[in-house]
This record gives C-alpha cells, sequence and structure tokens, in this order.
C-alpha cells in the first residue's frame, strides 16, 4: 500500500509540474516584453569599437531615454564578479524581471569554460575584444569580433572563450530565475565568494522591485 501511495504522490507531483511548465511556457509567449535583442543589438553596434566605458555609459543614457523607468538608476549600478561554468567575468546589471533581464558584461582577462544551458535565450553584443564559441555537436570553434551578435538559443550549450578586453551588452529573455542556478553555483561550491552572491542577489531584487514599480505605476495603482 505504501508502494501505491508513494507512486500516487510521484504522479500528481509530475502532473503538476507539467501544468505549471505550460502554464508558465504560454504566459512567456503571450506577455508583452520591455525589450528585444534587435533593439538591443542595434543600439550596441552604434558603439562597437569604442573605449567600452565611454561605449557604456552612452549605451546607459539611450536606455533611460527609450525605457523611462525600467533602467536602474546610477546609484544601484554596481560592477560585480560573476564565476560560472569555469570562467569569471563582471556584469553590470541594468533591468530584471521575471522574464527578461540587461546587462553590461566582460572581463578583464582571458577566460572561458561552459556557456550554461538555461531556459531563457541570451543575445550577446561586442562592443570590443573578441568572443570564441564552440557549439554542442561540432568539431570547429566560431570567433566574432566588436559589432557581431551571438545568439544563445534556449536549450543551447556552448564552449565559450573571451579575450581580454572584451566588453559586450547582453539582453536575455525566458524564465529567468532558471538561470540563476548556473551563475551562482560556482560561488556557493567553489569560490565561496558570499559577498559577491550577496551582491548579485541584491541587484537582482533592486531590479525587480523597479520594475514592479514601474508596472503598478502605468496600471494607475500609484
Amino acid at each position: 500500500m505504501s508502494v501505491v501511495r508513494t507512486s500516487l504522490k510521484w504522479f500528481l507531483f509530475s502532473a503538476l509540474t507539467v501544468v505549471a511548465v505550460l502554464l508558465l511556457r504560454q504566459w512567456m509567449a503571450t506577455k508583452h516584453y520591455v525589450f528585444n535583442k534587435e533593439d538591443v543589438a542595434k543600439l550596441a553596434k552604434q558603439y562597437a569599437g569604442q573605449n567600452h566605458e565611454q561605449a557604456f555609459a552612452k549605451v546607459v543614457v539611450e536606455l533611460r531615454k527609450r525605457y523611462p523607468g525600467h533602467i536602474l538608476p546610477d546609484e544601484d549600478l554596481q560592477w560585480v564578479f560573476v564565476n560560472a561554468g569555469g570562467w569569471m567575468g563582471s556584469m553590470c546589471l541594468l533591468h530584471a524581471s521575471l522574464t527578461e533581464y540587461l546587462l553590461l558584461f566582460g572581463t578583464a582577462v582571458d577566460t572561458g569554460g561552459h556557456s550554461g544551458r538555461y531556459w531563457a535565450e541570451i543575445s550577446d553584443t561586442i562592443i570590443s575584444g573578441t568572443f570564441r564559441q564552440w557549439k554542442e555537436g561540432t568539431t570547429k570553434s566560431e570567433m566574432y569580433y566588436p559589432g557581431d551578435t551571438i545568439v544563445h538559443s534556449v536549450g543551447e550549450a556552448t564552449s565559450v572563450q573571451w579575450s581580454t578586453g572584451t566588453w559586450m551588452v547582453e539582453y536575455g529573455r525566458g524564465f529567468i530565475p532558471s538561470t540563476l542556478g548556473f551563475a551562482l553555483a560556482d560561488t556557493l561550491f567553489s569560490t565561496q565568494d558570499f559577498l559577491t552572491m550577496f551582491y548579485t542577489v541584491r541587484v537582482y531584487v533592486k531590479g525587480m522591485l523597479l520594475e514592479a514599480g514601474t508596472l503598478l505605476t502605468e496600471a494607475g495603482v500609484f
């Protein structure tokens, strides 16, 4: 009898999980998004080849003009280390919600490793440096340069490598919490840099709160 009860519990859990995933997919397929990868890439490409700090400053100014209320204020912008998949970089989060994020990313040293496999599509437009990608199932890698945009599709896994001084604008769309396990795993189990983990979670929460406030304001609640 206990085996039957256990089997029934697993069946119900599996069924509820499938229903939840289907509902989530339907919601993400029909909801309105703030950004799209084409517009973000077009904006970033205007400043490709420039000094990355000057380019980033211009990108942030333009984003605030185009998407008021959706980009974190200067006092909340912070460069935070990211250790994931064996590589190390740094990010500056500009926008975050359950289904989108927008950030500046790069590295001041040569680094590389595993891309991660997400329930999200991620696109990167290179401002400076070079990015090499080796796709799963292939035997050759591809090199990308300033002005190029690389799209990491949902469920895709690749080997990635950035040269010193590679900086880019990154936009992600999908179920963003699904990316956090990969983003934080190396910090939790390898570097144990819990201060960096705190910074990462804090800025993500700030982005979520900003987006929630903007949505409520637009809905007339405030």
